[in-house]
């Protein structure tokens, strides 16, 4: 049972976001009880490759994750919380549908496509 956030809590979720089930599970892991300031650089220095994760920087996964951060900071922003005071209480990545890719006619069939739900909930402590 889904609970609704109160007013010192901020939730934002991203349905089927293309991106790896596997790499947006290892992020959750390290972006989980950090301060959303801190977690916004991390995922920044992992775009621009100045910081990885046992040598991988995870871009695609990162720059999803990284818009659905800044969407919860604007809505947080929007309900006059204080955004220096926020950390990252809930996250997390479940599977999508899967889908065929189409293919040219020469092959029978195409490839599975990868579909990621995303949820972050960030509280004012």
């Amino acid at each position: 049972m889904q609970q609704r956030p109160s007013d010192k809590m901020e939730a934002v979720a991203r349905t089927t976001a293309r991106i790896s089930l596997k790499h947006s599970v290892i992020l959750c892991k390290k972006l989980k009880g950090k301060k959303l300031s801190k977690a916004k650089t991390f995922l920044q220095n992992l775009i621009e490759k100045k910081e990885s994760i046992d040598g991988k920087y995870y871009t695609k996964a990162s720059s999803e994750i990284l818009k659905l951060l800044e969407n919860v900071e604007a809505n947080a922003k929007q309900k006059n919380m204080n955004i220096e005071r926020l950390f990252i209480s809930k996250i997390k990545a479940d599977k999508g549908f899967t889908f065929i890719l189409p293919k040219s006619k020469a092959k029978f069939r195409g490839r599975r496509g990868k579909v990621t739900n995303l949820e972050v909930v960030v509280e004012e402590r």
